[in-house]
């Protein structure tokens, strides 16, 4: 299939054309008919599939020939980072398109409050924004929704997450009750789908490759002891001196510091970036990143889902993130839209259980790598994984007996 059967007019085909994409992802194939029907969806699809292209195309098809002034669509995303990328594809894809769009978040300067107070007051027809943000200008009346036709939740999992369930109601009571809603969500919790019930209707669902990596990662693990963490990060980068673009993960964010300190120390130029960064900065550090001029750039799990950077190498687990679904959206960083990439993850004893909840998620084994012999002992994975059932089997007779005990009593 082209774009051009998905009944998209000349004036977006010729940005599509221009923006050099020929063909639409799976999901784009399903999702652009079901919005131009005007039908409520709630999709599930993993990172690097087209989705933001799937929900912008369609909207911004609408647009053209728009007769009324006002905000068209309302985008609410869980971070700043997603919020900019969005808004930078818009732009893209509105090239030939008269669609005007505004991002809409926090942490940034008196000037960017101003400047969104402009794109309210002018009609912008689209607007993405985090929640916290456009609650403060709804609730100051900055802002007003009257002609809104659209309204879509991204990352809609990670939202509920960081605690936006409150905010979101909110938001969606300052709406026209007429209008399609669209939710994207990378994985499909009760929480989600009850969500869901709320505030779509009748909607079309769709699921594609729901909490799986992506086809093209080639995944592996090495089980080490906490204090080879470093040695072995090390040795990690000098295989892959090649690599160009490469992501560290780690879980919490005052590890960034003391892992790019360290890769510094050893010669190995990186960059971390995280929310203690001021926004400024941040965006100077992803376009550096974007950029090549960055090689190597630490992050946390918070910025897993807002970093948008096609071909990247590598993504590095320093940590073992602790939700499972974090995982596939760590690696998702890289293979984007069907091209190769490589995830590797650091494992200690005490993160087995954590691996191993992720390889029932992605209903996959993950390769264990051996370490070369020069880094001494390591942790065996037969011996730890039979002590890992052991230790199961001890909890459970230990439950049955407590349980014995309390119907004898």
């Amino acid at each position: 299939m082209n774009f051009t059967e998905l009944k998209l007019k000349d004036k977006l085909l010729d940005a599509i054309s221009y923006m050099g994409f020929e063909t639409p992802t799976p999901i784009q194939e399903i999702v652009i008919p079901i919005i131009l029907e005007n039908k409520d969806l709630i999709a599930c699809a993993q990172t690097g599939t087209g989705k933001t292209g799937a929900f912008v195309l369609p909207i911004l098809n609408k647009l053209i020939g728009k007769k009324d002034s006002g905000i068209d669509t309302l985008i609410i995303v869980p971070t700043r980072e997603l919020a900019i990328q969005i808004e930078q594809q818009i732009q893209g894809f509105s090239y030939f398109v008269p669609a005007e769009s505004a991002a809409v978040y926090g942490g940034g300067n008196g000037n960017d409050w101003e400047s969104e107070l402009q794109a309210f007051k002018n009609g912008a027809d689209i607007i993405i924004a985090t929640p916290g943000r456009l609650l403060s200008h709804l609730n100051l009346g900055n802002v007003k929704f009257k002609n809104l036709k659209h309204l879509i939740l991204d990352e809609a999992d990670r939202m509920l997450d960081m605690g936006f369930i409150d905010d979101i109601q909110k938001i969606i009571s300052y709406l026209p009750k007429q209008h399609q809603t669209l939710m994207f969500s990378a994985t499909m919790p009760k929480s989600i789908r009850l969500l869901a019930q709320k505030i779509l209707h009748n909607p079309e669902e769709i699921s594609l490759s729901m909490s799986t990596p992506a086809d093209g990662i080639d995944q592996k693990a090495y089980l080490i002891f906490d204090e080879q963490k470093e040695k072995v990060l090390i040795h990690i980068l000098a295989e892959h001196k090649h690599y160009d673009s490469i992501i560290i993960f780690t879980s919490t964010k005052s590890k960034i510091s003391e892992i790019v300190r360290s890769l510094n120390r050893n010669g190995l130029p990186a960059h971390g970036i995280s929310s203690n960064l001021d926004q400024a900065k941040r965006e100077e550090v992803l376009r550096n990143f974007k950029s090549k001029k960055i090689r190597i750039l630490v992050a946390t799990d918070v910025m897993s889902r807002g970093i948008d950077v096609k071909e990247i190498n590598l993504v590095i687990n320093y940590d073992v993130p602790h939700d499972a679904e974090d995982y596939v959206h760590r690696v998702g960083r890289t293979a984007r839209v069907n091209a190769k990439g490589e995830a590797i993850t650091l494992v200690t004893q005490k993160e087995m259980y954590k691996l191993k909840n992720i390889e029932r998620l992605i209903k996959a084994s993950i390769p264990k790598i051996q370490l070369p012999d020069h880094f001494g002992e390591v942790p065996s994975w037969e011996e730890q994984h039979i002590k890992s059932l052991k230790k199961r089997k001890f909890s459970n007779n230990k439950r049955f007996s407590r349980a014995n005990s309390k119907e004898k009593s």
